[in-house]
């Protein structure tokens, strides 16, 4: 049994080196992909129970999501990207959990030592994974603002002249370091729990492979969808904040 923190390499197209947490990714999205091209060709104006039910999970999400950002408007605004997150990232996490993930892979020798390098692993146990996700999140609020209440109200809140304000200057920068830590904490909070969680599963699977895995399974299962579920909406919450937050200041 070999755990690595780091992403291994598969395979290179050119300069780009392929590991397999991306590679698991590829395919996590191409399913992503093929099942909402195929809900699309069932959707119809009058929904079975499949599709109403879909429906109905949809508008709890957006009842729920409405909590956070302050508004349906604002939660109908930011949810095609939300929702895009969220359900990448439940996927992700389930996806650790299907038969061969981890356990499957390549021996190979390395300086007199085995090396086991699994064709497939949790997208989110690659902290570069976590980190991309928690970039396009806090850089996604800044782009926001600046479309929503324009560059100079968005700039405000972190440029303050120090010699009109010296207090503003202070916590403007206070505020750009907060933006630093949010990268940071949405980065770690997501690496953290679904790699803790891939250890633990495979530690499991290697100790008792039949029967003690199931309720860790479960788990797994459901903590995965509690990762999906804080990470959206604390996405749903800078882009509701980023978007309104300074208008009234500006008022």
């Amino acid at each position: 049994m070999h755990i690595s923190i780091k992403a291994q390499p598969l395979f290179h197209i050119g300069d780009f080196v392929v590991t397999n947490t991306l590679f698991t990714s590829w395919l996590v999205v191409l399913f992503v992909v093929v099942c909402a091209f195929l809900f699309s060709l069932f959707f119809k104006k009058v929904p079975s129970r499949i599709q109403a039910l879909a429906e109905i999970v949809f508008e709890k999400f957006l009842d729920f999501m409405e909590v956070f950002a302050g508004s349906k408007a604002l939660v109908r605004k930011f949810l095609p990207i939300v929702a895009t997150i969220f359900v990448f990232v439940l996927a992700s996490n389930w996806a650790g959990t299907l038969p061969g993930v981890e356990t499957i892979g390549i021996h190979s020798e390395d300086h007199g030592h085995e090396v086991f390098t699994p064709l497939l692993r949790t997208v989110n146990s690659d902290i570069n994974s976590t980190l991309a996700l928690a970039l396009i999140v806090v850089i996604g609020s800044h782009i926001i603002g600046l479309f929503m209440i324009g560059p100079k109200h968005h700039a405000g809140k972190f440029l303050v002249n120090p010699f009109k304000s010296p207090i503003g200057f202070f916590v403007g920068f206070l505020e750009i370091i907060g933006e630093f830590s949010r990268i940071v904490s949405l980065t770690f909070r997501l690496f953290g729990n679904i790699f803790a969680g891939s250890v633990l599963m495979l530690i499991i699977s290697y100790l008792a492979p039949f029967i003690l895995p199931i309720p860790f399974l479960g788990l797994e299962l459901f903590v995965g969808f509690i990762q999906a579920l804080v990470f959206s909406v604390l996405a749903m919450m800078f882009f509701a904040s980023a978007s309104h937050a300074h208008t009234e200041e500006a008022h």
